[in-house]
């Protein structure tokens, strides 16, 4: 499975960071070693300055990546990204041939302003819930949540949250074993309360 994770510019550091680390850890410890293939994905490949100036260099741009069966979406300082109808059309295009699409923190704003979600059940950083409600009136933004399943579509709220929207995408598409295995290696108390799955 190719877990394929947006990046940007002045992206939240741990919104990349911690899902990368659940699905190369996975890898690791499962009985194989290829189980997923995690990568990062930047507009254009070149290298990114994620928040605190922290420097990436993303493996693919949007012209040569691999297929995508999970799609990961961050946040961070995501107004820009908003702006750019390539990036926006390019969202909406991947999660059109994704298996899961996923988003940590207010990666959630980029997947409705692309038209991935209109009204489904959602979360995101608790700071920026009011700011999705007012501009997304139609979607059922929840509270207290460390992440929301909605099948395909799952979010989580902010940062560390998506460690735990990322194990719960492990235990999804192959065992509770290897949630709690890989939650383990990480040395993470996997949170699998204040979740909400429909």
């Amino acid at each position: 499975m190719n877990i394929g994770i947006y990046i940007y510019e002045k992206a939240e550091v741990l919104d990349f960071s911690g899902p990368f680390e659940v699905f190369s850890t996975a890898s690791r410890v499962s009985l194989s070693p290829e189980t997923f293939n995690v990568f990062l994905v930047s507009e254009t490949g070149n290298t990114v300055s994620a928040r605190g100036g922290y420097s990436i260099n993303p493996n693919y741009g949007f012209l040569n990546h691999p297929s995508i069966g999970v799609l990961i979406i961050v946040g961070g300082v995501h107004t820009e990204e908003m702006r750019k109808p390539k990036v926006l059309n390019w969202i909406k295009k991947e999660s059109k041939k994704s298996q899961i699409i996923a988003s940590v923190c207010t990666g959630v704003f980029l997947l409705a302003e692309a038209g991935v979600i209109s009204n489904q059940k959602v979360t995101t950083h608790w700071e920026d819930i009011p700011s999705l409600r007012k501009r997304y009136p139609n979607l059922n933004v929840l509270e207290n949540q460390r992440w929301v399943d909605e099948g395909n579509i799952i979010t989580s709220g902010g940062i560390s949250a998506g460690i735990d929207m990322s194990l719960h995408i492990v235990n999804k598409i192959n065992s509770k074993e290897l949630a709690e295995k890989t939650a383990k290696q990480m040395e993470f108390d996997w949170t699998t309360h204040n979740r909400c799955v429909t």
